[in-house]
């Protein structure tokens, strides 16, 4: 199967990004960009063609590209960013992903939608009401996937900015998490708590591989224990914004054609 990736330069101004649950401590951009690049290196080492969307110098938090848009089958459903300083990231993704031959749905005022609030899981789609995402964007993005035949889940959100600053999911389903940023556990089936916060990101890289940013070594062996191949990133000035590895792509597997 093919894999595409979308991923978006680092803005100039990175440092300027928006923080909700966190204290702000200065950002290096130029070791930032380094991570990026590191991190796309990384991801097409293990066979992701990436793409990257037209950068934005004037947006800080572009480089969080993985909150522009939700991916399920051949349909994008674009974001509507909760921040209004973010709003402007969207079209240029946009045009990105139509550009593989996705039906793109955008969701309309006065929903809001942030993708780094949606985790999948097969068929079920867990999607994190909170700070950036409200209940009529989860109602538009649920008339989008739901006739797909995805099953979307809502899931509350108070401790943390994005759902998946507190979970993901392992290659098998399992969801693993950060406890103390999970509302309700009891929502999700097959729930393992990680040693540590940044334990709880990993973007799947195959059937038997992941992604993990380089400061939790407890929780990569954890993972390696339990039979994964784990790759690691250092994403220490992305984490200062409240980012992670799954923020910095957006994954394409089943893109409908080549552009």
């Amino acid at each position: 199967m093919s894999k595409f990736a979308l991923v978006r330069r680092p803005s100039p101004r990175l440092a300027d990004g928006l923080v909700t649950h966190i204290d702000r401590t200065p950002v290096d951009v130029e070791l930032a960009t380094q991570q990026w690049a590191a991190y796309v290196a990384a991801l097409e080492a293990n066979g992701w063609t990436t793409t990257e969307v037209t950068p934005a110098p004037g947006l800080p938090d572009s480089a969080f590209v993985e909150d522009t848009m939700v991916v399920f089958r051949n349909v994008a459903v674009i974001a509507r960013p909760g921040a209004d300083e973010r709003k402007p990231e969207v079209a240029a993704a946009a045009d990105a992903v139509r550009s593989f031959g996705y039906r793109v749905v955008p969701i309309e005022a006065p929903g809001t939608l942030d993708g780094g609030d949606v985790l999948k899981v097969g068929d079920t789609i867990y999607v994190g009401n909170g700070g950036r995402t409200n209940l009529e964007g989860i109602a538009q993005l649920a008339a989008a996937f739901e006739p797909l035949g995805a099953t979307v889940v809502v899931v509350p959100l108070t401790k943390v900015l994005h759902l998946k600053s507190a979970v993901t999911a392992l290659p098998d389903g399992t969801i693993i998490g950060w406890e103390p940023a999970v509302d309700d556990v009891s929502l999700f089936a097959n729930f393992v708590a990680v040693p540590e916060e940044s334990g709880s990101h990993v973007v799947l890289l195959d059937d038997n591989t992941v992604l993990l940013s380089a400061d939790c070594p407890l929780t990569a062996q954890l993972l390696r224990d339990r039979g994964l191949e784990v790759v690691t990133v250092d994403i220490s000035e992305y984490i200062k914004l409240e980012g992670c590895v799954t923020c910095l792509s957006v994954r394409l597997r089943e893109a409908p054609h080549t552009p």
